[in-house]
């Protein structure tokens, strides 16, 4: 019985083309810059976003926290929801590596406000709290259940940071599953953010990598501190073409991705034994057992199943679609949860 792993859409395999696209790259020295395949990349990319300059980082961690150390200076803080990857999943990187602390939104769902970041603005003049210098935002949203913001929403926490003379960066790790969901141009989020950074390694479904996009003053620096921070590559333009193959090819197939996901959440919402599914926007479902105790029974069945999910913890359940998941294992996945019995 083949596996079905919905843990995340980073287990995806390379599909054949991408593989040959991998083999018959062009590659130099990118230390050096000479690298053609990274350097068509990063300029498909930053043209795509509107945006000025784009580097190309092995993670989207390291990416994250290269523009948090472009926009900040140590002992500053920034704003971002209490979910955040880079609060929640960056290994403390926001204060190691910047010196800087966060300040946590209760938002909804991952997404916070316009009227949250202004009410969470340290006063420029109180020299006993931390300058606030910077906003974080996620689109779409990790541990909120695959949530996408309002365009509109982002606009107004733009107009609060030009007010302010905030940084604003995205983490845009499935930003392109929030585009296809909702028909969105990149370009309109080129116009808004300072910096974004672009995942590949997940909906994607190459095997490594991530892009961060910005304007010409903020990027100056971005080589330097992708050095610091250990990120200087040479021949990685076989990586890199895998990155171009998927832009060409499996953005529009997202949708895909976005569909079996609600097909999912819609049978677990019909199944007696959960209590509660979050909202199903894009690839992600967050769900939550009516009995606590039984969980374990339930991963367990699913593991005898060959079935893997994954266990965010007080009782929150995970489950996301990905470029290997089948329409078969889908079929499948959904009778096995019709069929189980706790």
């Amino acid at each position: 019985m083949k596996e079905i792993d919905l843990r995340s859409d980073t287990v995806t395999r390379p599909t054949k083309e991408m593989l040959q696209a991998i083999m018959t790259a062009k590659v130099g020295d990118d230390v050096y810059k000479e690298d053609p395949t990274v350097n068509e990349l990063e300029k498909k990319l930053a043209d795509m976003f509107g945006m000025d300059e784009a580097l190309f980082f092995p993670t989207g961690s390291m990416a994250n926290q290269a523009a948090i150390k472009l926009h900040t200076q140590p002992g500053e803080q920034l704003i971002c929801d209490k979910w955040a990857h880079v609060y929640n999943y960056e290994g403390g990187g926001v204060s190691f590596n910047s010196g800087v602390s966060c300040k946590l939104v209760d938002g909804d769902r991952g997404m916070i406000t316009a009227e949250q970041v202004e009410d969470n603005i340290n006063p420029p003049d109180f020299y006993h709290s931390p300058l606030t210098s910077l906003v974080c935002l996620e689109n779409t949203t990790n541990k909120g259940g695959g949530a996408c913001y309002d365009l509109e929403e982002i606009k107004k926490i733009r107009e609060v940071c030009n007010k302010h003379g905030l940084g604003l960066h995205l983490d845009g790790a499935r930003l392109f599953n929030a585009l296809v969901k909702k028909g969105e141009d990149p370009r309109d989020y080129g116009k808004i953010f300072d910096t974004i950074s672009v995942c590949l390694s997940k909906g994607l479904g190459t095997p490594m990598g991530s892009v961060l996009i910005g304007n010409k003053k903020l990027m100056k620096n971005a080589i330097r501190v992708r050095k610091v921070l250990g990120g200087g590559m040479r021949q990685i333009g076989f990586m890199a073409a895998a990155g171009v193959f998927a832009l060409d090819h499996h953005v529009d197939r997202l949708e895909k991705d976005n569909e079996r996901a609600a097909e999912i959440g819609k049978v677990l919402t019909d199944q007696f034994y959960i209590s509660k599914v979050e909202p199903v926007e894009t690839n992600i479902v967050i769900f939550y057992m009516k009995d606590q105790e039984k969980e374990e029974e339930f991963l367990t069945e699913l593991a005898r199943q060959n079935i893997r999910i994954s266990n965010m913890g007080h009782g929150k359940l995970r489950i996301v679609t990905h470029l290997d998941y089948t329409e078969e294992m889908h079929q499948r996945f959904l009778d096995t949860l019709e069929k189980m019995e706790l």
